[in-house]
């Protein structure tokens, strides 16, 4: 493994445990060159994934980046690390056991959605604005309006027990 601050290909293992419920390995690695120390995760990949732009282009499929696109979305959110990751898993899991090796960008923003409004209702607005283009503020309202008439269900949109409300 490449040292990632002196560049440096004899990097030695230190440490390996299990991490996110034995789905991955988390090793801690040092560089005799330039004694740096990071850490490096090691998860089974079913398959090679390619996500299809809207505008037809092709990318590989980069778990760091849904975790970014999530974490701007979480931001100042008092929510689980571990169930944010859980949702990372999840997903990855649902892409890697659809059988196809090209995703649609459109199947991965619904999958994050999904995931969010079960998680956080002020986070999946925020990830809707964007994912959605929303240009109104009646935009926000319409998503809103859709979070609070979930089912009846309460928590997803942050607002049970308020005032005024059953």
């Amino acid at each position: 493994m490449r040292c990632p601050y002196c560049g440096g290909l004899d990097t030695q293992v230190k440490d390996s445990r299990p991490a996110e419920e034995s789905a991955a390995i988390r090793r801690r690695r040092v560089c005799p060159d330039c004694a740096g120390r990071f850490t490096t995760f090691e998860r089974v990949q079913l398959r090679d994934l390619v996500v299809v732009k809207k505008t037809g282009r092709r990318a590989p499929f980069d778990r760091e980046k849904l975790a970014r696109s999530l974490d701007v979305a979480l931001r100042k959110r008092n929510v689980d690390p571990d169930r944010v990751d859980r949702m990372i898993n999840g997903i990855v899991r649902q892409l890697e056991s659809a059988g196809e090796a090209e995703i649609p960008s459109g199947r991965i923003g619904e999958l994050v959605m999904e995931g969010l409004r079960e998680l956080d209702g002020v986070a999946y607005v925020r990830f809707a604005s964007v994912y959605r283009n929303f240009t109104e503020a009646r935009d926000f309202g319409a998503i809103v309006d859709e979070l609070a008439g979930d089912d009846g269900e309460s928590g997803a949109s942050g607002r049970e027990g308020a005032p005024g409300e059953p």
